[in-house]
């Protein structure tokens, strides 16, 4: 089985760092297991149809849903690196600012 680098952004980690404690312990789990797994169950592709211009490295967004709460990351094949983007909690969440976190939005 192929393994992946996981990188955690600046943002998601202070989102990590706000979490309820257990909660935090949970998505820290489930972010370490991504390195040997990227689509774990209860994960879901989400769709970039709708976003402006395609990145450099083609990527998959992909959402992993803990409870209320969605880790948010992005897969690149070429490389094999994953990059969690954000932990939100769903609803209020909607992924309105995926262009955002993937950099490519003002």
């Amino acid at each position: 089985m192929s393994t992946y680098r996981v990188y955690v952004t600046p943002s998601a980690l202070q989102e990590i760092r706000r979490l309820p404690g257990q909660v935090r312990q949970r998505a820290k789990r489930v972010i370490d297991d991504l390195e040997t797994n990227p689509h774990p169950p209860g994960s879901k592709a989400l769709d970039l149809s709708d976003l402006q211009a395609p990145t450099e490295a083609p990527c998959e967004v992909w959402r992993l849903r803990l409870d209320k709460w969605r880790v948010v990351y992005a897969i690149t094949e070429t490389d094999k690196t994953i990059d969690v983007l954000a932990v939100r909690k769903r609803p209020p969440y909607d992924y309105g600012d995926l262009d955002q976190l993937l950099g490519r939005g003002a």
